[in-house]
């Protein structure tokens, strides 16, 4: 008698002795053995295990996983999503691109346009940060005239120094934020111009 009949000879004996209603499991142990049994002991129930039904074909497969396989599982599962959202990200984007633009020529004027903007907002704080620059100037010359003359800087004027030398420097600051959104602007446009010469073959 071969392997196979043997095998579906025990599946076929073991079955029969069940009741009708009972469940038969076959999972594999650490050594790589094959078990049948009514219920799963306790040692194996983090085994991968399949259901039979009384013919000895799989009914329902119980995929058991470890710590390590359900985090892979999880991360998979995770990029599978991320990759989905990306996709439709720019389907809706290249939609947007060639309901918007007509030409390559378009897409150039609006980058002028934003462009000019953040030029705007770049320029209004190079004001601001001249005259608060002035004042500082015009604080500590005040500020010299008394330590000239060896008298002392009255505490209003410090503090006066004080802020003034904050608020330039807050504007400082504040003067990198349009600089990133130029840069920003100009990849945004150029990534733009690619993929719609990239969609419509339009130059």
């Amino acid at each position: 008698m071969t392997k196979l009949k043997l095998l579906v000879a025990l599946i076929a004996g073991v079955t029969l002795s069940f009741p009708v209603a009972a469940k038969l499991y076959k999972w594999v142990d650490d050594n790589g053995t094959t078990h049948y049994g009514e219920t799963v002991p306790p040692e194996y129930a983090n085994k991968d295990r399949v259901e039979l039904n009384q013919a000895g074909r799989v009914v329902k497969s119980e995929e058991v996983l470890t710590p390590e396989r359900r985090r892979a599982r999880e991360q998979e599962d995770a990029k599978k999503r991320d990759d989905a959202k990306a996709a439709l990200d720019q389907q809706r984007h290249d939609k947007t691109l060639i309901n918007t633009y007509n030409s390559v020529k378009e897409i150039d004027q609006a980058r002028i346009r934003s462009l000019q903007q953040v030029d705007a907002r770049i320029n209004v704080i190079n004001s601001y940060i001249k005259t608060a620059n002035d004042n500082l100037l015009a604080l500590q010359k005040e500020a010299d005239g008394y330590t000239n003359a060896n008298r002392k800087i009255p505490d209003s004027l410090q503090e006066d120094l004080q802020d003034a030398q904050a608020r330039l420097t807050k504007l400082q600051q504040d003067s990198e934020n349009p600089k990133a959104d130029k840069a920003a602007v100009e990849a945004r446009f150029d990534a733009d111009k690619a993929r719609y010469i990239e969609l419509t073959g339009k130059q």
